[in-house]
């Protein structure tokens, strides 16, 4: 027992260096291709699979957060992606979800978290806190977990600090097909409409954002510009991942990204 936890407090704490060695927003090349991945939950067949399947040398994987609570293998699911995050650290991207800021805005269901220890869920906590919000690519796409911060530029995401108003925006916004922009909260969540999404779409220079958390949206919002999706049978019972061609000019919409179910 004392093995597994000395090895479970060294994975911890090496996956935490190198998150705390990337910016908050993970710009992606110009080439290849970036797989992004939603919402695992606890799915570690889910996981598996799709680094199996999709990780290679010309091919990154992005995962949009919400590794643990809800499903059964949590612990599991946090090992293996953090494990092979240190094994590939450029071409694994963890982006942080709001299940990975307990320790900051505490939630329910929680079942990963109030299943720790105090000591285990401050040290989990450290680690998973210093996860990155967001990531890039060179052709129009932006990938967050659940909305967009309300940040003059692209760049600003950088010096968003953990727990403010944006990281809030980020981790726990929701979108709402309907005109208007700040439309209140919902059970601790805000709701955002279309006419934010289009103002900061249009203020960092992007063309479609990829997310995941909001179980009840419509997975295409926003004029084929907005795309949600889950990839753990928590929510629902197919998995789905978005391709992104990162040498393609341009995306215009979410008609030039790949769907695929694993």
């Amino acid at each position: 027992m004392e093995a597994m936890e000395r090895e479970e407090q060294s994975l911890l704490e090496q996956a935490e260096e190198i998150f705390r060695g990337e910016p908050k927003l993970i710009r992606l090349p110009d080439t290849g291709k970036a797989v992004f991945v939603g919402d695992t939950h606890g799915d570690l067949e889910a996981s598996r699979s799709i680094l199996e399947r999709y990780l290679s040398d010309h091919q990154k994987v992005v995962f949009l957060g919400d590794y643990v609570d809800r499903g059964e293998a949590s612990r599991e699911n946090i090992h293996y992606l953090l494990s092979m995050k240190l094994q590939h650290p450029k071409d694994v991207i963890m982006l942080m979800g709001n299940h990975e800021g307990y320790i900051v805005k505490e939630f329910y269901p929680a079942n990963f978290w109030l299943n720790l220890t105090d000591g285990e869920r401050e040290r989990y906590g450290q680690t998973l806190a210093q996860l990155p919000y967001a990531v890039a690519t060179p052709n129009g796409v932006i990938g967050v977990h659940g909305s967009l911060p309300d940040v003059e530029r692209l760049e600003d995401i950088n010096d968003i600090e953990t727990g403010d108003e944006n990281w809030d925006q980020i981790m726990w916004g929701d979108f709402q097909d309907r005109s208007g922009n700040d439309l209140g909260g919902f059970w601790g969540r805000p709701q955002y409409g279309r006419d934010y999404f289009y103002r900061l779409m249009d203020q960092f220079e992007r063309q479609v954002l990829i997310r995941s958390h909001q179980p009840n949206a419509n997975p295409i919002m926003f004029k084929k510009r907005c795309l949600t999706i889950f990839t753990s049978y928590a929510y629902l019972p197919i998995r789905t991942v978005a391709i992104v061609d990162l040498a393609q000019e341009r995306v215009e919409s979410i008609d030039d990204i790949v769907l695929e179910m694993v």
